[in-house]
């Protein structure tokens, strides 16, 4: 299987599709890891392009490190991949935690690599609800996440793949495999990584990340989201990034490359190839 090597000595897995064209790298949520994006990488690299995802450190078949669970770490890792792999003109693009990663890679390592970026159902600009972040959510919410994966994680990821991920627990029919996925790819990741993962996509402050994007941007949220609220993600990042185009899925939860596939993929299509 294909590593790369950071300078801590930490190898990241990832998986490189199709036969050349504008290369896309793909970044994953929490807990999971690149399987969650193979469809869309099927569907991308089947359409001429170059689809890089990666399993972040501590995540699937990623080293489990002690160190390094937080974004600096998680968006230098993402360059050493794309230097290593000789990576330009590239489409990041980022579900969830990914979208912390991919953004802070930006604040951190700048565009001369970056054509475009693709926000979907992501954490910025500012999850934990502060004195000057006051729209944000509250600090018990993600206590109770850690409590949660400390406790039985395997009992909280199948609370949230039965529930507020895919929206099942609004009625919405969900199929069963896609939620078997998430508690198997939840399980496959470390236990220290995805505890210390979750003040990492929480307790992150994006907005001068976002503040530094200069490249084209869409950015893609569904209005009912109950892990990543529109009105504190999605809405948000597209008023702090010059220019960016907000697309809303209207009734939509966050898995949106599951739950939305068809219609994420052309989009996604649509906006690399113009």
């Amino acid at each position: 299987m294909p590593y790369v090597t950071t300078e801590d000595g930490a190898r990241i897995f990832y998986k490189d599709w199709g036969d050349g064209g504008t290369p896309v790298v793909l970044s994953h949520g929490w807990p999971l890891d690149a399987d969650a994006w193979d469809a869309a990488a099927l569907f991308l690299a089947t359409n001429g392009h170059r689809v890089v995802a990666h399993d972040r450190r501590g995540h699937g078949r990623s080293t489990q490190t002690w160190h390094g669970n937080e974004m600096d770490t998680y968006a230098d890792d993402l360059a050493t991949l794309i230097e290593t792999l000789d990576l330009r003109d590239v489409t990041l693009v980022g579900h969830s935690t990914g979208g912390g990663e991919i953004v802070r890679y930006v604040g951190r390592h700048g565009t001369a690599r970056v054509a475009r970026l693709v926000l979907v159902s992501a954490v910025p600009p500012f999850m934990l609800r502060t004195d000057d972040n006051p729209e944000g959510l509250p600090v018990e919410v993600f206590d109770q996440i850690r409590a949660g994966e400390a406790a039985d994680r395997a009992q909280l990821y199948r609370d949230l793949a039965d529930g507020p991920f895919f929206g099942h627990n609004r009625n919405n029919d969900v199929d069963q495999g896609f939620r078997d996925a998430f508690w198997l790819q939840g399980m496959t990741t470390g236990h220290r990584g995805a505890y210390e993962c979750i003040a990492a996509f929480s307790a992150t402050d994006f907005r001068d990340d976002l503040a530094a994007v200069d490249v084209p941007t869409l950015v893609i949220h569904g209005d009912d989201d109950q892990i990543v609220p529109f009105e504190v993600g999605g809405k948000r990042s597209a008023e702090l990034v010059d220019g960016a185009r907000l697309v809303v899925y209207e009734g939509s939860p966050h898995a949106l490359p599951d739950t939305d596939r068809d219609r994420l993929h052309t989009d996604l299509l649509d906006f690399i190839d113009s």
